[in-house]
């Protein structure tokens, strides 16, 4: 066997060991043994420092044991590469927002959603998250008609849609 040969086999079963790993590490995390999962994901993350779909597992199972300060590096390293799926970089970018408005971070989490939005406008979760992060960095008034919106567009408004959405508008209107 070649040497070039051999480096491919041995990608190869690196490759395999990282998705395995990888697999088992989230149906831990999925079956409530957190601690686990972490342990395994953050030495994965050690061995694969640029693989998105990694950080963003690793930067999960953080979040999910409240460790919210240990997740943003990893939420960090994900969102900055490339091989998350649509719904996984939409998780990242909702999860690393939730996560600094937690931590107190309030703007860096509107920059994130901001960001995320862009790549996502119309996703509700993103737009309820930022609402959040609005109201605590004051912006009430902001938060408030960005809920409104989203109850609007969803199908929980009943018939009051569209004046739902008109109040989301014009909040400080009276008679």
């Amino acid at each position: 066997m070649s040497d070039d040969e051999l480096a491919q086999a041995t990608g190869l079963r690196e490759m395999a060991t990282r998705d395995d790993e990888l697999a088992r590490a989230v149906e831990l995390r999925e079956a409530g043994k957190r601690e686990e999962a972490r342990e395994l994901l953050v030495a994965l993350a050690a061995r694969h420092p640029d693989d998105a779909e990694v950080a963003y597992q690793t930067a999960w199972v953080h979040d999910a044991l409240g460790l919210e300060a240990e997740a943003v590096p990893f939420y960090v390293r994900a969102l900055a590469g490339d091989g998350l799926n649509a719904d996984d970089r939409l998780g990242a970018f909702l999860g690393l927002g939730s996560t600094y408005r937690v931590l107190g971070r309030v703007d860096e989490s509107l920059e994130t959603f901001e960001r995320g939005l862009a790549e996502f406008p119309g996703d509700a979760g993103l737009r309820t998250f930022n609402a959040m992060a609005l109201y605590n960095s004051g912006r009430a008034r902001e938060a408030v008609s960005t809920l409104l919106a989203v109850v609007a567009e969803s199908d929980r408004a009943g018939g009051y849609a569209r004046a739902i959405s008109y109040y989301a508008e014009n909040l400080d209107e009276t008679v």
